[in-house]
C-alpha cells in the first residue's frame, strides 16, 4: 500500500471539499479499489505467465500466446483504471486550492484597507477554510464528475473487448513461433474470475455513484433559488435578500456592524428601507425591500439615505 501513500492523501483532502456523495464514492474507491487492489491482487495474481502451462516446450511459444491473452495484464489495467478516474477528481482539489489560497490573500488584504476601497470579496471560503461548492467551483466539480463517468465507462467497455469478464481456464494460441496450435491453462481461473467480478461490481457502483451525484448536484441547482444574497428585483427598485446565504457570503466579512441577518435587517430599517409584505410568501426566507432613493443606475440619490422615516409601498 506504500506506492498508494501519496494518492491516498491527495484524495482523502478532496473529501472536505466534496458533496456528501462524492465522499461515499471516495470511500468505495479507498476501501474497494485501492485497499483490496493493494492488499489482494498482488496475491491472486502473482507471475501469470510462469504459473501458465502450455502443451509445448517450444521457446517463446509461452510468451507470444499469454500476450494474445492478455495484452495488459488485469493488475496494471486496475491500476491505470483507479490513477485515470481520479486524475479529474485531482484537477478539482487544484481548483479548491487555488480559491482557497486566493481568497486568503483577499482577506490579507482586507485587514489593511478600508470597505470602501474593495472591489471583491471572498464568496467561495469562510474564515475556517470551509468552501462552499457553488458557482465556478460548482462548474469544476461537476464536470470532474462527467469525466469520471466517462472514464468508468470507457475503462469498462475496453477490459470487456480486452479480455472479457469471465477468466477461461484454457488460452488457445496458433501465433509463430508455436508449431501448430497450442493449448495454455492458466492458474486458479475460478478465483481469478471472482476477483474480476468483484472489481467490476466495485467499478459499476462507481459509476452509479457519479449518476446520482450528477443528479443530486442538478436537483439543488434547480430547487435552489435564482437569487443570491442580495441582489436587485426585476424592476431595479428594490432589494432582495435571501437571509439563509446573507450571514455566509457579507456578514463574516471585516467592516460589517451587523453579525446576523437580524441586525442586518434592523440596519436597513435605520436607513429608511421597508420591507414588501407582498413579495414570495411561500419562501419566508427571501425578502423584497425598497427605498425611494436607492434605485439601480441611480448613484446620485444615494446620499439622500439616511437615518429618518422613509416612504412606505403599498402591494
Amino acid at each position: 500500500m506504500g506506492e498508494w501513500g501519496f494518492l491516498s492523501s491527495l484524495l482523502d483532502k478532496v473529501q472536505s471539499h466534496s458533496s456528501v456523495i462524492g465522499k461515499v464514492w471516495l470511500s468505495v474507491l479507498f476501501i474497494f479499489r485501492i485497499m483490496v487492489l493493494g492488499a489482494g491482487a498482488d496475491k491472486v495474481w502473482g507471475d501469470e505467465q510462469s504459473n501458465m502451462i502450455c502443451n509445448t516446450k517450444q521457446p517463446g511459444c509461452k510468451n507470444v500466446c499469454y500476450d494474445h491473452a492478455f495484452p495488459i495484464s488485469h493488475i496494471r489495467f486496475w491500476v491505470l483504471q483507479i490513477i485515470f478516474v481520479s486524475t479529474p477528481t485531482l484537477v478539482y482539489l487544484g481548483h479548491v486550492l487555488h480559491v482557497i489560497h486566493k481568497e486568503n490573500k483577499m482577506r490579507e488584504y482586507m485587514k489593511t484597507h478600508t470597505q470602501s476601497n474593495l472591489a471583491k470579496y471572498p464568496k467561495y471560503t469562510d474564515e475556517k477554510g470551509h468552501v462552499e461548492i457553488r458557482g465556478n467551483l460548482l462548474g469544476t466539480y461537476m464536470t470532474s464528475i462527467v469525466f469520471r463517468i466517462l472514464l468508468e465507462i470507457a475503462f469498462i467497455v475496453g477490459q470487456y473487448y480486452l479480455y472479457g469478464f469471465i477468466m477461461d481456464p484454457k488460452v488457445v494460441c496458433s501465433r509463430a513461433p508455436c508449431p501448430f496450435t497450442v493449448e495454455c491453462y492458466m492458474s486458479r481461473p475460478t478465483e481469478k474470475t471472482i476477483f474480476i467480478l468483484f472489481m467490476l461490481a466495485v467499478s459499476c457502483a462507481s459509476l452509479l455513484l457519479n449518476v446520482v451525484e450528477i443528479c443530486y448536484l442538478l436537483c439543488q441547482l434547480a430547487d435552489d433559488s435564482t437569487v443570491d444574497a442580495i441582489t436587485w428585483n426585476h424592476q431595479g427598485d428594490g432589494i432582495i435578500v435571501n437571509k439563509n446565504l446573507i450571514e455566509k457570503q457579507f456578514l463574516s466579512l471585516n467592516g460589517f456592524k451587523a453579525s446576523s441577518s437580524s441586525s442586518f435587517v434592523r440596519q436597513l430599517n435605520l436607513y429608511g428601507f421597508k420591507k414588501s409584505q407582498c413579495f414570495n410568501r411561500g419562501e419566508p426566507n427571501i425578502h423584497h425591500y425598497f427605498h425611494p432613493n436607492f434605485k439601480r443606475n441611480q448613484p446620485e440619490l444615494i446620499t439622500k439615505c439616511s437615518f429618518g422615516p422613509d416612504m412606505p409601498q403599498s402591494c
